[in-house]
């Protein structure tokens, strides 16, 4: 593997950060709320997803769920290894417990969930010493564009 130095880490990060939140606003455009994921590895796009719970009835149907599912599919294995999980918002503990069984390599994510987070904010699953897979994790990216638009999401259901 090729090193990369860290402003062309950060811009590669920006990139699939942006398609990350262009699968969120679609969320949002179902009534959904707005998360969207993809996952990258060898930097080509294998999975991609935003949050449908609602719309599939299915409470494990979160953007990184959706995401890692498709690239499951896409590769033809449970087991993502090497890859780059990216996403809006910081995983919810079910999230951050499928991404360490499926082997993400690195997680990517924007905006902090001080009610929820399980990386950096509440749970911080990743620092569980019993954990067998601890992927590398980026925080921040994006983060400004993803709080906002979850804000105006919760703004425009209290009016």
């Amino acid at each position: 593997m090729t090193p990369v130095d860290a402003s062309t880490a950060a811009l590669v990060h920006e990139q699939w950060m942006c398609l990350a939140l262009e699968l969120a606003a679609e969320a949002a455009d179902v009534n959904e709320v707005p998360v969207g994921a993809v996952v990258v590895a060898d930097g080509t796009l294998i999975g991609r997803g935003f949050n449908q719970p609602i719309g599939n009835c299915d409470p494990t149907a979160h953007a990184e769920m959706v995401a890692m599912r498709d690239a499951a599919a896409h590769i033809g294995n449970y087991r993502l290894t090497g890859s780059t999980l990216y996403v809006t918002v910081e995983p919810c503990n079910m999230c951050a417990g499928a991404l360490i069984h499926a082997r993400i390599e690195m997680l990517v994510f924007g905006a902090l969930e001080p009610r929820s987070g399980a990386i950096q904010s509440i749970a911080r699953v990743l620092e569980n010493p019993s954990i067998n897979h601890r992927p590398l994790v980026v925080a921040g990216v994006l983060a400004d564009e993803s709080a906002e638009l979850l804000q105006h999401f919760f703004q425009a259901k209290r009016v």
